[in-house]
């Protein structure tokens, strides 16, 4: 049944364009919501990444806030360097997992950096895309 009014149901079967892809992973509400909390403005800068680093890591008494907060913090860094690293663009692998991949084919494997961060607070976030912006 096709009803003008609601529009055609039919939609492509796939993923979202890179740009809907990058949309999607740069939500991050709950890193988002932590940082608000702490005057922290995420803007996707390296800058911002500068000040995550700088948080009281209160949540790491909460096992499932820190996984949830892991996952956030390392799409914010991967959304910060696609967003200002020339050529960096996310890449979703066979497992599902996305990862941010550069020009020169290196791959970073960001959410498992913004687990380190959220559970030993190191690496730090500023740190890592510092090394990936001087590849």
């Amino acid at each position: 049944m096709n009803i003008p009014f609601l529009g055609h149901r039919r939609q492509k079967v796939g993923f979202p364009d890179p740009a809907g892809i990058a949309e999607l992973l740069a939500e991050c509400e709950l890193l988002r919501s932590q940082a608000s909390r702490a005057g922290v403005r995420l803007d996707d800068t390296a800058a911002s990444l500068e000040a995550l680093d700088q948080l009281l890591p209160r949540w790491r008494d909460d096992e499932e806030t820190l996984t949830w907060l892991g996952n956030d913090a390392g799409l914010y860094l991967g959304s910060v360097i696609v967003r200002t690293v020339p050529g960096a663009a996310w890449e979703i692998r066979p497992d599902g997992q996305p990862v941010v991949r550069l020009d020169s084919g290196r791959e970073f494997d960001v959410v498992e950096s913004g687990h380190e961060w959220a559970a030993y607070g190191v690496p730090e976030l500023s740190q890592l895309y510092a090394e990936v912006a001087e590849s």
